[in-house]
């Protein structure tokens, strides 16, 4: 008589489970089962983004090591036992595009733009972060619309600012337009990641002597690193990839080429002869593209980190 009560409760206490309890995982595990028809549908647009990014890349290292006619005739092919290393080695070689040249000012230009960038950006980005005053506010908003501006549509005035302060032709010129194109991004990336870190930290170091660009340069940036790898690495890719600026503000007889314009030196009077176009195109691509996937992990950190703060 005492048994079947016990075994009666024991039978209708799980349908009376709180929904935080074990039962509600395993719902969780069903509910997660219903959403599975939208996978495929995630599944085919990743798979239709990856085809479309990969197909040029495709096309660019096959076509490279083969011939002209190979090329015309199926691009898309891998005739195995036709591939040559004769075109990457004449593109390597060739007296229109010297390799070592244009990587060689590339990433001088690169690291000119860098340090610079990373010398006005940080401080400005550390004053605007830091002051709660309206016209601060007012100053980080100006930075910020150099970003919806094209640099396209700037560079005739450029032109004519370097013209008149004798800089036009110049290596100089060109590093001045690139460290001006990179700042709005960098200072909103910085002005961003600085408001997580807490003012307390920079109260702290005013109790013990130190100044405002001591407090920056020594305790503030050196928390900034996420975001100092990321915009180091943005600005990077994007000097490296740069053609219009430097076709534009470096005429040819400067004697002065970067990777980009080195090679439509070179190939813009062979554009027909893709044993040409497709090697030097990979020359320029190769590098930027193994930099991009060996660093993304740090981009997307960089990114997202004080997005969220607390």
């Amino acid at each position: 008589m005492v048994e079947e009560p016990v075994v009666v409760v024991l039978e209708a206490k799980p349908d009376d489970r709180p929904t935080t309890g074990p039962a509600h995982s395993a719902d969780g595990k069903r509910g997660a089962g219903r959403k599975e028809p939208r996978s495929p549908v995630r599944w085919a647009l990743l798979g239709v983004l990856f085809v479309v990014m990969i197909v040029p890349i495709y096309l660019l290292v096959v076509n490279a090591f083969k011939s002209q006619q190979d090329i015309l005739d199926n691009p898309f092919s891998i005739p195995l036992g036709k591939l040559t290393f004769a075109h990457m080695s004449a593109a390597i070689s060739s007296p229109q595009f010297n390799v070592i040249g244009g990587y060689g000012f590339t990433l001088f230009l690169v690291v000119v733009v860098d340090v610079l960038c990373i010398l006005l950006a940080g401080p400005a980005a550390y004053v605007i972060a830091r002051s709660l005053k309206r016209r601060t506010q007012l100053v980080l908003l100006y930075f910020l619309a150099g970003t919806f501006i094209p640099g396209a549509a700037v560079i005739i005035p450029v032109i004519y600012v370097l013209r008149e302060v004798g800089l036009a032709n110049t290596v100089t010129g060109l590093i001045a337009h690139d460290v001006a194109s990179t700042l709005p991004v960098s200072i909103f990336l910085f002005v961003g990641f600085i408001r997580t870190i807490p003012v307390d930290i920079d109260h702290a170091a005013t109790i013990d002597g130190a100044g405002r660009y001591r407090t920056f340069w020594t305790i503030v940036f050196p928390l900034m690193r996420p975001a100092v790898v990321t915009v180091l690495i943005l600005n990077s890719i994007g000097i490296w990839n740069d053609f219009v600026s430097p076709q534009i503000l470096l005429s040819p007889s400067s004697g002065h080429y970067t990777v980009t314009t080195a090679i439509y030196a070179s190939i813009s009077q062979y554009s027909t002869d893709l044993t040409k176009v497709f090697p030097n195109l990979l020359l320029a691509v190769a590098p930027v593209v193994i930099f991009f996937i060996y660093m993304q992990r740090h981009i997307i950190s960089g990114l997202t980190v004080g997005a969220v703060k607390g």
